[in-house]
């Protein structure tokens, strides 16, 4: 086989990415990737409608990652969101930018941002080698030799970058391999958790909600009697609990809270822009307007239609009883029902369930500013790996592909 510059192990967004700068410095490259198609995570990201980065500053973008994000600063001052949108806007791919500063495809097919990866290492003549698992990052004399596949293959290069995702969604082919790689070559791993998992309630009266969702809720976390954690923004309920955007934001805290004290409940506010007063104002003049209506029918005017006989029963409310006879003291229990659902949690999804992994390996052994191995010359780190994860919004994505860029632009 020719020479080679550099090995990079695993073609999602950070390998791929760290492949294409790489190679623009005229590199030679070879890409190994364990399964038959490069980006299977990334085209089911964002609900296959792949959240590419988002366009709030970066003081706001750390500030949604956990401490160890902190790593990212000077990957995120080389090559940022303006440079990513960029990177695909000059490809040809079209963007456009959501509530929250979500950036997606215009057509909100993740497929497009995958053709525009393709297309760049296809025109860069990177090889791209299938169905490839690597075994073994070759060292001899503390300096890397190359790659040994599972197949038996061998690999030559005195460079190797892993960039082989975390354990979510593992039938993407996100199976952990990176970590054990890193372990033989004595990094240390963060232990792996999940993150942005959606969330298992005790409850049952919840299941028949299955598929309603909410707008503008907020989520409170509470654990040994204190709130821990909030978060406000879209939430669903499912068959096994709650899950969406927001719920996924504060499992990480949920994971956590249960593995310290190894209990905890989630509070829905429905109404989180009002207040008691005003709240108790609404409903006063919901009443006073259609005396003669059940309350069932009124508080569909307040509550998605699908949740409001069972959130009444909640409320120890007949859901058939008139208005005119809706006493102060049960008013009172609608309103705290609607600032406050308590519900009970029994876990959070398992991390082959989460969208990423919190931990990894160590960011005091890579340094940021190369994205290479403090312990090993010529071994570099890319992408979710590494012990850095954020909150839902793009941010993630980011991550992985400014680590990849800059992975490329030192290997």
């Amino acid at each position: 086989m020719e020479k080679i510059d550099a090995i990079i192990i695993g073609a999602g967004p950070a390998g791929m990415m760290a492949a294409i700068r790489a190679a623009e410095r005229k590199k030679r490259v070879l890409l190994l990737e364990r399964s038959d198609t490069p980006g299977r995570k990334l085209l089911i990201s964002g609900k296959g409608r792949c959240n590419l980065t988002n366009s709030r500053d970066v003081a706001d973008f750390l500030g949604k990652f956990s401490p160890s994000g902190n790593f990212l600063r000077n990957a995120f001052a080389r090559f940022f969101s303006a440079d990513l949108i960029s990177f695909f806007e000059g490809s040809g791919l079209k963007l456009k930018t959501e509530r929250g500063g979500r950036v997606f495809p215009q057509s909100d097919r993740a497929g497009d941002v995958l053709a525009v990866l393709e297309s760049k290492l296809k025109n860069r003549n990177i090889k791209i080698l299938r169905a490839q698992r690597a075994r073994e990052i070759v060292v001899k004399n503390k300096k890397i030799e190359g790659v040994l596949t599972y197949s038996g293959r061998r690999f030559r290069a005195p460079h190797v970058a892993i960039a082989t995702g975390g354990l979510s969604y593992p039938r993407t082919g996100s199976t952990g391999d990176g970590y054990a790689l890193a372990e033989k070559l004595k990094h240390d791993v963060i232990p792996l958790k999940p993150a942005l998992s959606p969330i298992l309630i005790k409850e049952k009266f919840i299941r028949p909600w299955q598929g309603v969702s909410l707008k503008n809720a907020r989520l409170t976390l509470f654990s040994g009697g204190k709130k821990i954690d909030e978060r406000f923004g879209e939430m669903v309920f499912t068959h096994f609990g709650l899950s969406g955007p927001v719920v996924l934001d504060i499992s990480a805290s949920v994971y956590d809270a249960l593995k310290e004290k190894g209990e905890a409940s989630i509070s829905i506010n429905f109404k989180p822009a009002l207040d008691h007063k005003k709240l108790d104002a609404r409903l006063l003049r919901e009443f006073e307007a259609a005396p003669r209506k059940s309350v069932k029918s009124i508080f569909k005017n307040l509550l998605p239609r699908g949740i409001v006989e069972r959130f009444l029963e909640y409320c120890g409310m007949d859901p058939n009883k008139n208005a005119c006879r809706i006493t102060s003291g049960e008013r009172k229990k609608l309103i705290n029902g609607l600032f406050d659902l308590r519900l009970s949690v029994s876990g959070v999804m398992p991390v082959k369930e989460g969208i990423i992994t919190r931990g990894g390996v160590n960011t005091k052994e890579i340094n940021p500013k190369t994205m290479e191995s403090k312990i090993v010359k010529g071994l570099f780190f890319a992408g979710e790996v590494i012990d850095v994860d954020a909150a839902t919004g793009g941010y993630n994505m980011q991550a992985a592909f400014s680590m990849g860029w800059v992975c490329g632009d030192n290997i």
